[in-house]
C-alpha cells in the first residue's frame, strides 16, 4: 500500500470553516485589527487578502513605523462589465476607504488597496446595492469569468455577455456566509447544506474561466484553467463552443515540477452542453487536484501528469458529451481596442489605455478625476479589459469633442504613448503584495522607458514585442505567455527573464536568463533584439522568432548556460 500523503494545512481549514465562516464574525465585531492565521485564508474566499504596507518609513526620532493591517479587496465583475453608475460607486470607495485609488486587474476586475478591516463591511454593502459582489473573486473556487471585449457594440460578441454571467453564477459557492458577515443577513439553516458542485473542501486552488469567440484572443484564453471559444451558425448565433483546459501561470523559482502551461484543446461541444461540460472540468479538478502540495494544485497538473486523451474522456464520462475532435479552431487574432470605435448603434467607444491599470490622480495628470468626469457625465458604461485598460462606451458623436475637450483640460492622453505600450502589463507588487520579491509596477514605466529606446535604435516599432513584468513567479501579470516576460526572481532586484510567448497567447515561454539585475534587463534585451533584427524574417515577431531560433541560443548569448 503507498504511503497516503497528509493534506495541506488550507485542506484542513476550509473543512472546519462551517461554510467560510470561520471566526470572520468575531474579528468583525470586536474591531479588531486583523484576522487570525485561519480566517486569512477564508478571508480570500469572501474577495480579500490581508497584507501590510511593506514599505520601511521612520519617525522623527529614527524608529521604524509599524505599518498598519490593511486589505486588497477585488470585485466579482464578470466580463469587467460596468455600468456608469456601477463604476462610480467603485469610484467613491476608492476615495472613501482606498487611498483615492482603484486597480484594473487583469482579470477584468477591479481592486483596492491598502483598506481597514472596520471598512471592509460598507464596501461589501455598497457594491451589493449596485449588483455587484467580491463573493469568490479570491480563494479556491471559480473567480471572475473574463469574455472577449465588445468595444464595437457587434451582434456576435454580446452574446457571450449572458455566457460570462452564466458561468459566474453558476459556479458561485452556495454558502450563505457572505451575505451574513457582510451584508447582515440571518443565518438560514444551523449549518449549511453541502455544496453540490464545491463540498465542504472546494477547489483544491483557485480556478480561472474565459469566453470568446473562436479567433479572437482578447482574454489569453490559453492562461486559463477552462475557456471556451464560441462558434456561429450561418445567421451569426452561437452554436457551440471549443473547449479548453489546463492553463495556468504560477510556478516556483528553482522547482522544476511546477511552470506555467498552456490550455488543451479537448474538442468541441454544441451550445446546450455548455453546462455539462464545465461542470465536468471544474468537478474533475475538484476530485483529481492535489490537496497536498498547493504549489502542485492547479488544474494543469492534471492534466500534465494523467494526459489530455485521459482529461478528455473523464470529462465525457462526467458530461454525458461526446468532444468533437475533428472541428478545426480558426486562426487567433487579437484586435485592437485602442483608441476610437464607431458602436453598430452608431455611438462610439474609447479604448482608453491605463498603465498597470492603476486610477488615481498624478501630479499634473488627475486620471481618476478625469474618468469621474467623464463617465458620469456623458453615463458611458465601462468595460474593464484583461490587459488592465479601459472601455468606455455609449458616446454620442456630438459629444466627442466635448470628451476630448475635456480630457485635454486634465492633461490626459487615453492613448497608448507607441506599441511597445498597447499591451504591456505589470502586477501590483511591493509594497502591498505579500509575495513580492522585487519591484514591478513601480518600476514598470522606467524600464519600459529603456526598452523604448533600444526599439528606437534599432528601428522595431513596427513590431515591438509584448512585454509584461511581475514582482514574483506567481505570474499575475501574465509574463509568461507574453513574448518577453520579467519575472521577479530574488530581493534587491533581480529577475528572470523569459521568451517564447507569442503575439496570440497561444503558448508559453520558457527562461533565457536568471537573477539578472533590474539595470541589466535593457542592455540584455538589446543583445537579443540584435539578433532577432539580424536573423529574423521580414515582420517576424520576438516571440515567434525567439521559439524559432531557439532558446538555448538566447540562454547562451545572455550568459544562463
Amino acid at each position: 500500500m503507498s504511503e497516503q500523503k497528509e493534506l495541506s494545512e488550507v485542506e484542513h481549514i476550509k473543512t472546519a470553516s462551517r461554510g467560510l465562516r470561520g471566526k470572520i464574525g468575531t474579528a468583525i465585531e470586536t474591531g479588531a485589527d486583523g484576522f487570525e492565521d485561519d480566517d486569512k485564508q477564508l478571508i480570500k474566499f469572501h474577495g480579500m487578502y490581508q497584507q501590510k504596507d511593506r514599505d520601511r518609513r521612520k519617525d522623527d526620532a529614527g524608529e521604524f513605523i509599524e505599518n498598519p493591517t490593511s486589505f486588497m479587496i477585488r470585485g466579482r465583475i464578470p466580463g469587467g462589465r460596468l455600468t456608469s453608475d456601477q463604476y462610480m460607486v467603485w469610484d467613491d470607495l476608492a476615495d472613501k476607504f482606498g487611498g483615492g485609488a482603484l486597480r484594473l486587474t487583469t482579470r477584468q476586475s477591479i481592486q483596492m488597496h491598502t483598506i481597514l478591516l472596520k471598512d471592509l463591511k460598507p464596501i461589501m454593502q455598497a457594491v451589493h446595492k449596485v449588483n455587484l459582489s467580491t463573493m469568490g473573486a479570491c480563494g479556491d473556487v471559480v473567480r471572475n469569468v473574463t469574455q472577449a471585449l465588445n468595444p464595437w457594440g457587434n451582434k456576435e460578441l454580446s452574446q457571450l455577455d449572458p455566457i460570462a454571467q452564466l458561468l459566474s453564477d453558476h459556479f458561485k459557492y452556495k454558502s450563505n456566509a457572505y451575505a451574513e458577515l457582510w451584508l447582515g443577513e440571518s443565518q438560514i439553516n444551523k449549518e449549511d447544506e453541502p455544496d453540490p458542485i464545491y463540498g465542504t473542501t472546494y477547489l483544491p486552488r483557485k480556478f480561472k474561466i474565459a469566453v470568446t469567440l473562436a479567433g479572437n484572443n482578447s482574454v489569453d484564453l490559453y492562461t486559463n484553467d477552462m475557456g471556451f471559444a464560441a462558434t456561429l451558425d450561418a445567421n451569426g448565433k452561437i452554436d457551440g463552443y471549443f473547449a479548453f483546459a489546463g492553463g495556468g501561470l504560477g510556478m516556483t523559482h528553482n522547482k522544476p515540477e511546477t511552470y506555467p502551461r498552456a490550455a488543451d484543446l479537448l474538442g468541441w461541444i454544441p451550445e446546450q452542453d455548455l453546462i455539462s461540460v464545465a461542470e465536468g472540468i471544474v468537478t474533475s479538478h475538484r476530485d483529481f487536484g492535489d490537496r497536498t502540495n498547493r504549489k502542485h494544485a492547479r488544474l494543469k497538473y492534471v492534466l500534465a501528469d494523467k494526459g489530455v486523451e485521459w482529461f478528455r474522456s473523464e470529462v465525457e464520462r462526467r458530461s454525458g458529451v461526446k468532444f468533437d475532435i475533428d472541428r478545426k479552431l480558426p486562426k487567433w487574432e487579437t484586435p485592437n481596442y485602442l483608441g476610437w470605435t464607431e458602436r453598430a448603434d452608431g455611438t462610439l467607444a474609447l479604448g482608453f489605455h491605463t498603465l498597470s491599470g492603476r486610477i488615481k490622480d498624478f501630479p499634473e495628470k488627475p486620471l481618476k478625476t478625469a474618468l469621474k468626469d467623464i463617465i458620469s457625465t456623458f453615463k458611458l458604461n465601462v468595460q474593464v479589459t484583461a490587459d488592465q485598460d479601459l472601455v468606455l462606451m455609449g458616446i454620442k458623436k456630438e459629444d466627442k469633442e466635448k470628451l476630448e475637450s475635456k480630457l485635454k483640460e486634465y492633461n490626459i492622453n487615453p492613448a497608448s504613448p507607441k506599441p511597445l505600450y498597447d499591451r504591456a502589463l505589470a502586477c501590483p507588487a511591493l509594497p502591498t503584495c505579500g509575495l513580492a520579491l522585487t519591484e514591478s509596477e513601480r518600476t514598470f514605466p522606467q524600464l519600459l522607458e529603456s526598452i523604448q529606446k533600444v526599439i528606437d535604435k534599432l528601428d522595431l516599432n513596427d513590431r515591438a514585442p509584448i512585454v509584461r513584468m511581475t514582482g514574483c513567479p506567481n505570474g499575475c501579470a501574465r509574463p509568461y505567455s507574453a513574448e518577453i516576460g520579467i519575472v521577479g526572481q530574488q530581493a534587491g532586484g533581480k529577475y528572470s527573464l523569459f521568451f517564447g510567448g507569442n503575439p496570440e497567447g497561444t503558448k508559453v515561454g520558457d527562461y533565457v536568463a536568471k537573477k539578472v539585475p533590474f539595470a541589466d534587463i535593457p542592455v540584455q534585451l538589446e543583445k537579443a533584439f540584435e539578433v532577432w533584427k539580424k536573423e529574423g524574417n521580414p515582420n517576424e515577431r520576438f516571440g515567434d522568432f525567439a521559439a524559432r531560433y531557439s532558446l538555448d541560443k538566447f540562454r547562451e548569448l545572455l550568459g544562463a548556460m
